[in-house]
């Protein structure tokens, strides 16, 4: 039985732009362990841990992973070459007990003895609320284990197979507890081996889900649900059409979240969300959903791309989870090269709605671990990188970036000069303004920025960069009118405008030679 604690009534409210910590919790429990030389579980985490976290300014932490794990599923991977490949190339010296299971493969929604069991959770979720972080776990509504208690007690829960589907495809269809079920799959890759659908139209499964989260609720303060729309009306009638008959008059997501938040009010759903549903998934109760979309554009888009995409509204801008890596992508250390691993996390880091990190990241680790794995390669800190995260965390650590007000800022250029349009700026506006530039560009890119406060005309203004210890005066009239910013290939200007008062107090030494004394007219 889960061990219900306390939760968000404690807390101070939820900032309205949170910074998540995505951990992998069972390869940071041995990474603890081996650092500590004994068995260290959720239960038993030295302080300093929790400190460090809440040190860095997270408001949320993502414990990936803390449901109990299959030995039908680990059985499963261990016969699988592809993923054995996998295992070697991200643990040369992987050994079978490394293999501890998928936690999206979850035998039961019950934290797992080997990370602490429900009491340990329960010690976490008190350290981190002692911290006023806030915890999210997983729930993945398509599939469970092949050994979930559901499979026998109640297999009326998943898509059917027979016999004869288990012959022609072998690959889609599984024999558990005696019965033929279909893999768990998306429309448009083939079926997961370690796992088994559920049916998602059926509605004695969506009153189970709803008790499964209830219970998850019962143990923190969000959930991040795997795969969202797999689950949807549309999109599950496509991947699997006559097999489960005809759409139900409502759908999965609203008459799950409805009756979660009836008994747990406030209770934040994250949806990790592809395929251009993410505005469907906030109609349907979710707080937040993952921006792939940035990603994407960060990755292999151009500054325009980026800039379209963040024009959209409000609303919509204001539930996107934005990020360079989570533990489902490469890391971004070996995605964004040539120097754009730092612009492309200043721009993801300091959108408007919920910014995430993944364990790892903070350290420019280079490996993806197979969420099969329980155990991390031993990789060097790079120290670059780690100064750099410092010094943006400590930035983005003022309030502004969480409960202020984002606005995008217009650009221009000079007749002749196109590279302005490499350049993409937006601001903050809260208890301190701030004014961020970025060129997305592989060339140096020369523009006008406007930031949106007429109220700054008539006085001098500090800008102070903290990610680069530089400071520069300017006038209101040319911060409205259009300063005049250069800025290299993958550089950026994360500014802090001082008030006037302040404007001549600040230790910082003066430069000069990224912006011009004054703006540049047409």
């Amino acid at each position: 039985m889960a061990t219900k604690t306390e939760g968000p009534d404690r807390l101070p409210p939820s900032a309205a732009h949170p910074f998540i910590y995505e951990i992998n919790t069972w390869a940071w429990l041995e990474s603890i362990s081996l650092e500590e030389g004994t068995p260290i579980d959720l239960g038993s985490v030295p302080k300093r841990h929790w400190d460090r976290i809440a040190g860095l300014g997270f408001d949320w932490v993502w414990l990936m992973g803390v449901w109990r794990r299959s030995p039908a599923g680990i059985a499963i991977a261990l016969a699988n070459p592809a993923l054995r490949s996998d295992f070697q190339e991200a643990l040369p010296d992987w050994r079978d007990e490394d293999v501890v299971g998928s936690p999206y493969c979850v035998r039961d929604y019950v934290v797992d003895d080997r990370l602490g069991g429900p009491a340990g959770l329960a010690a976490a979720r008190e350290a981190l609320a002692a911290r006023s972080v806030r915890l999210i776990l997983d729930f993945v509504p398509n599939h469970v284990a092949p050994d979930h208690p559901w499979t026998t007690a109640a297999p009326g829960l998943f898509v059917q197979g027979t016999a004869a589907d288990l012959a022609a495809e072998p690959a889609s269809y599984i024999e558990a507890s005696g019965r033929v079920l279909a893999n768990g799959r998306d429309p448009y890759f083939p079926a997961w081996p370690d796992v088994v659908q559920l049916n998602a139209f059926d509605p004695a499964l969506r009153a189970a889900a709803v008790e499964t989260v209830r219970s998850i609720a019962d143990q923190c303060d969000g959930v991040r649900c795997d795969m969202a729309m797999l689950v949807m009306n549309d999109v599950f009638a496509r991947t699997w059409g006559a097999r489960v008959g005809r759409a139900p008059g409502t759908e999965y997501w609203p008459t799950v979240t409805r009756a979660v938040r009836e008994t747990h009010p406030g209770f934040v759903f994250l949806a990790e969300a592809y395929w251009d549903l993410e505005w469907s998934l906030m109609q349907q109760g979710f707080d937040y959903c993952y921006d792939k979309r940035l990603y994407d554009r960060l990755r292999g888009g151009s500054a325009d791309d980026v800039r379209l995409h963040l024009l959209a509204g409000p609303t919509y801008q204001n539930a996107l989870v934005r990020f360079v890596e989570n533990h489902d992508e490469p890391r971004a250390a070996t995605v964004f090269v040539d120097g754009r691993a730092q612009a492309a996390a200043v721009t993801a880091l300091t959108q408007t709605g919920a910014r995430l990190i993944h364990h790892g990241q903070l350290s420019g680790w280079k490996v993806r671990l197979p969420v099969f794995l329980g155990r991390f390669p031993t990789e060097p800190v790079d120290d670059q990188v780690a100064a750099f995260y410092r010094r943006l965390l400590a930035a983005v650590a003022d309030p502004t970036f969480r409960d202020g007000h984002w606005q995008l800022c217009d650009r221009a250029g000079w007749p002749g000069d196109a590279s302005f349009e490499h350049l993409v700026a937006w601001s903050w506006d809260g208890d301190t303004r701030w004014l961020i530039v970025v060129n997305l560009g592989n060339a140096p890119a020369t523009g006008q920025v406007k930031a949106p406060w007429p109220d700054l005309r008539g006085h001098r203004w500090r800008l102070t960069d903290p990610t680069r210890d530089e400071s520069f005066d300017r006038s209101g009239d040319d911060l409205v009118d259009g300063l005049f910013v250069r800025l290299d290939a993958w550089q950026w200007h994360l500014l802090r405008l001082d008030p006037p008062q302040a404007s001549w107090s600040s230790s910082r030494r003066q430069t000069s030679g990224r912006f011009s004394s004054h703006a540049r007219s047409g």
